[in-house]
């Protein structure tokens, strides 16, 4: 983005809160209330990859650097940092964690970068004094979130040796599930509901599986399968909740010979 470009956007954020003369919804918010807009905004970026929409794209981005100006304003404001601030943060960070772009070092290859990009940030969080699982937000999706703290765990070397290992770990946590279940104990039951999840998503990151995008994916192949239980339905006259479990589950299994 040229420069001008970006000074226009930030003089509009400067002029949506100005005291005297800015918008009063724009006035009334504050980091806590724009942050779930600041999330939204990026699961729309992501929807709009998913769908390959580029033209969405477009527009989902500006949306997202937006929601960067505003909190950089309101920071501002308070007299904490600047939007030139948070560029620069990034741009040094950018350069400390490539020495192989920026720097002396060798570069690898893409697999051998994102080691070294883990490792470097690794440094810096023991070089703060902080573990290995700090810093990894409580406020992501809890499903990425077990990914994350798996994937910092085994960085240092809390991994399974091989994939049978996060194999004969989730059997386990199924084998007490079932135990839990049967002795009808809730509270032991959610918490081994837990364990079989987080189990699961190691599962995913041992073998270079997204656990996001998997599970995306069989959300979106449920929706296709249903929708043809409903369509087939209707050609009778029927809708689910008047069919039997039987009858859907007999066009469920004829919308995955179809291939849905």
């Amino acid at each position: 983005m040229s420069k001008p470009t970006m000074e226009r956007l930030l003089q509009i954020m400067a002029n949506l809160r100005d005291p005297q003369r800015g918008c009063p919804w724009d006035l009334q918010q504050s980091f806590s209330t724009i942050a779930p807009y600041t999330i939204e905004e990026a699961y729309e970026v992501a929807d709009a990859i998913e769908r390959k929409q580029m033209g969405e794209l477009c527009d989902e981005l500006g949306d997202l650097l937006f929601q960067v100006v505003f909190h950089a304003r309101m920071a501002e404001e308070a007299g904490e940092f600047s939007f030139a601030d948070v560029v620069a943060a990034i741009c040094d960070k950018l350069e400390r964690r490539h020495p192989h772009v920026f720097g002396d070092a060798v570069a690898g290859d893409a697999e051998l970068t994102a080691s070294a990009w883990e490792e470097h940030k690794r440094q810096e969080r023991a070089a703060g004094g902080k573990g290995v699982l700090d810093g990894v937000p409580k406020a992501l999706p809890a499903l990425l979130r077990a990914q994350k703290l798996s994937k910092r765990a085994a960085h240092v070397g809390f991994e399974w040796p091989d994939v049978g290992g996060a194999l004969d770990k989730l059997e386990e946590e199924l084998a007490e599930l079932r135990h839990e279940v049967t002795a009808g104990a809730q509270a032991a039951t959610e918490a081994e509901i837990g364990d079989v999840l987080f189990s699961v998503v190691n599962l995913c990151r041992y073998l270079r599986v997204d656990a996001e995008g998997a599970l995306r994916a069989s959300n979106a192949k449920f929706e296709r399968r249903f929708a043809y239980i409903e369509q087939e339905l209707a050609k009778s006259g029927s809708a689910p909740h008047q069919a039997s479990l039987e009858q859907m589950d007999g066009l469920w299994d004829r919308s995955k010979q179809l291939g849905l």
